[in-house]
């Protein structure tokens, strides 16, 4: 089973997770560290646990959860992922940190594409990948059904939802996607979101004024 430990950084009060098993490989999901002292507190981490980075896979690729992509490949060496139909919000980095009055110099390319037809798999543990658009148009979640959780990007909060007015969002296509892919999933998982504190999908399936 899988281990699960998260940050919060930059002014988003964005979530980035690192998800490692029992031989100390990791992924790393949405790392949003913005400077150097948040890259520092991630790496120390990483060293302190003696992990060893294997990958980064995102949830979605809108600003606040790339900042430290592009450090990460450099330090570790390591792939990025991201599922094909979020290449173009990728691509908008520069100009949506402009919007916000922000800097990202230094796009990070995608050196892989994750499918939402097939799992991924870290040595023996296997997560199910949920293709969640709405947020963004290539938002995944994913699923670790033996630890009992989703981590699902910005596509569900609690008592909340992602907001859909950037480019590619789509409400309706949001409200589909957690229907469909998130409250199918046991009432007692747990969802990590990109922003803010778990949640259960029981809960929000009772309480979510967006979804009742």
């Amino acid at each position: 089973m899988l281990n699960v430990h998260f940050f919060t950084f930059n002014a988003f009060s964005e979530n980035t997770y690192i998800i490692s098993n029992h031989k100390k490989e990791c992924w790393i999901i949405d790392p949003g560290m913005y400077d150097e002292r948040e890259m520092n507190e991630f790496i120390s981490f990483i060293d302190n646990q003696q992990l060893k980075p294997i990958s980064i896979i995102n949830t979605h690729a809108h600003l606040d959860h790339i900042f430290g992509v592009s450090g990460l490949k450099k330090k570790y060496g390591i792939p990025f992922g991201i599922h094909m139909a979020e290449l173009p919000v990728l691509e908008r980095g520069a100009d949506t940190a402009a919007m916000f009055g922000m800097t990202l110099s230094d796009i990070p390319g995608a050196d892989f594409y994750i499918p939402h037809t097939q799992p991924l798999q870290l040595g023996d543990d296997v997560i199910d990948v949920r293709f969640t658009p709405g947020h963004s148009p290539g938002s995944i979640s994913f699923y670790h059904k033996a630890g009992n959780w989703v981590i699902a990007g910005d596509a569900l909060f609690n008592g909340s939802i992602g907001r859909t007015d950037l480019p590619g969002g789509n409400f309706d296509t949001l409200i589909t996607s957690i229907k469909e892919q998130l409250f199918s999933l046991p009432d007692n998982t747990t969802v990590l979101s990109g922003h803010g504190p778990s949640t259960t999908i029981g809960n929000e399936k009772k309480y979510n004024p967006f979804l009742s």
